[in-house]
């Protein structure tokens, strides 16, 4: 009983370290190992699932702080990127995902000249992949939708290929997984909810940009209908 309680003890302490950190804007590698040593901590399974419970809450109100003071697009997007994979130490999948999409609407829409941050077909293709295996379908299609933008030739980000035969079976398999992303949507209208909960999570961590998110569903739109 006694070495439960100090386990019990180790895991708040960790996270207690992790939450200063935070409080502090440090966000990098360090901090991450420090919670999911803090997520390891518990001596069983009730004192695992409360630490996982306490860091959620915790991550969510200081991406929302986090997100409303930063000054400029890169530390914005580097923000993202630590919550994203904090989240997913968390196993707080929706908020992962939430991270992730605002981040590759944000370079899709800014850096879509940038070789280096240009959002590439495989990343929407992850992405999609991710949000179409945890179940938000709608999420999934438009992701689909502009990983098959990213082959178009007229986009900055065309995937090259010299193998024509190769590219048209690669935007078949795309096509064919947003298709059934769009099936399973119809069939599930409580995941347009779920949908939307990302959304409604992202304004109010204070990451969604609507205008971003507006050209962008435009130009998936776009694509949707030509395929």
């Amino acid at each position: 009983m006694a070495t439960a309680a100090a386990a019990g003890d180790g895991d708040e302490h960790l996270l207690s370290l992790f939450a200063s950190a935070l409080s502090h804007r440090r966000f990098g590698d360090q901090e991450l190992s420090l919670l999911d040593a803090a997520l390891s901590a518990g001596a069983d399974v009730p004192s695992l699932l409360h630490t996982r419970s306490s860091a959620r809450c915790l991550l969510r109100k200081a991406a929302a702080q986090a997100f409303s003071s930063v000054p400029d697009l890169g530390t914005t997007l580097s923000t993202a990127d630590f919550f994203a994979r904090a989240f997913a130490l968390a196993g707080d999948v929706e908020s992962c995902l939430a991270m992730r999409y605002e981040a590759l609407l944000l370079r899709q829409a800014k850096y879509s000249d940038d070789l280096h941050l240009q959002v590439s077909n495989e990343e929407w293709l992850t992405f999609a992949k991710d949000s179409l295996d945890n179940g938000f379908y709608t999420i999934a299609s438009k992701a689909f939708a502009n990983a098959l933008l990213h082959i178009d030739p007229s986009h900055p980000g065309y995937l090259d290929s010299t193998n024509s035969i190769l590219k048209k079976d690669k935007i078949n398999d795309i096509s064919g997984l947003q298709n059934l992303a769009k099936s399973l949507s119809a069939r599930h209208s409580g995941e347009h909810f779920r949908a939307m909960g990302i959304l409604i999570l992202m304004s109010w961590m204070g990451i969604w940009d609507p205008e971003t998110m507006r050209v962008s569903l435009a130009s998936s739109t776009a694509v949707s209908l030509g395929t």
